[in-house]
């Protein structure tokens, strides 16, 4: 189950929360089970905050993901920045749904198994959003 959040943010119409909900085939497909997971839409200042409380990092980011992923059910926090988001449609050409939706997809990934601290676990992870998205029907 997904459920949606705000915190020091307002509701965006970009947010089409029943498209979202979509995003969550991420996890079938994965072959795995869906668990609790909860998307935070959140400003700049709300993820920095998180981002130096739990990680030590001192810098902007579009999503934070906390896994509680326990044998093949996936659960977990999506924390995730307006603020960036708008600045990543912009700056890919993109709407601001569909950036938003990768950035979803992103996380869920994450929550899969998948990370992207090396070249080729980022590449991965690329090709595997814009599978997702393509599927989900976000192009």
């Amino acid at each position: 189950m997904i459920q949606f959040f705000y915190e020091d943010c307002e509701t965006s119409r970009f947010i089409n929360e029943k498209d979202l909900l979509k995003t969550t085939q991420v996890i079938d497909n994965e072959g795995l089970i869906k668990g609790e997971i909860s998307v935070i839409f959140c400003s700049d200042p709300y993820l920095l905050k998180i981002n130096k409380q739990h990680l030590n990092h001192d810098y902007y980011t579009d999503i934070i993901t906390f896994s509680y992923v326990e044998d093949n059910v996936v659960s977990g926090d999506l924390f995730i920045s307006i603020d960036r988001v708008s600045e990543n449609a912009v700056q890919e050409g993109v709407s601001k749904s569909n950036e938003i939706a990768r950035v979803v997809i992103h996380g869920l990934l994450h929550l899969c198994g998948y990370n992207d601290k090396e070249e080729k676990e980022i590449k991965v992870m690329r090709v595997k959003e814009h599978e997702y998205l393509s599927m989900i029907g976000f192009t």
